[in-house]
């Protein structure tokens, strides 16, 4: 691929990164130019992106129909899952899978909400507050 041929097609993180790309410069040799983007990548993060903010919203709804605490909102939005949150946490996963409970986190002391907030980069005050 020639420099002048490199996607520079706008997508969700071109204010935030650039791709690296190798090329030919006008001498035939190879060289590097960055791009903000390609067509197809720009699609591949707008499908992951939606599907992020339908799983963030599942959990709000879920913590509105008192189904689930809002650790639950927090891991789908920093994109964690159970193995994750337990490495930041230190909590085992079948007690996270517990503290999902309404009834099971509110009971939760100041302690192990610090974990939580910890690793979700919150408060205390927001987690024990937040509203879905």
């Amino acid at each position: 691929m020639k420099k002048s041929e490199v996607p520079q097609d706008k997508s969700a993180l071109e204010n935030f990164t650039r791709e690296v790309c190798y090329v030919k410069n006008e001498s035939g040799q190879y060289d590097t130019e960055l791009s903000i983007g390609w067509e197809a990548k720009k699609v591949a993060l707008d499908e992951a992106w939606k599907e992020i903010e339908r799983r963030t919203s599942e959990a709000r709804e879920k913590i509105k129909n008192g189904e689930a605490s809002p650790i639950l909102y927090f891991m789908e939005e920093k994109l964690m899952d159970f193995t994750v949150l337990a490495g930041y946490t230190g909590i085992w996963k079948f007690r996270i899978k517990r503290h999902l409970k309404p009834n099971s986190f509110q009971k939760l002391n100041d302690t192990v909400l610090k974990k939580y907030a910890n690793a979700f980069d919150i408060s205390v005050h927001e987690l024990k507050n937040f509203k879905a």
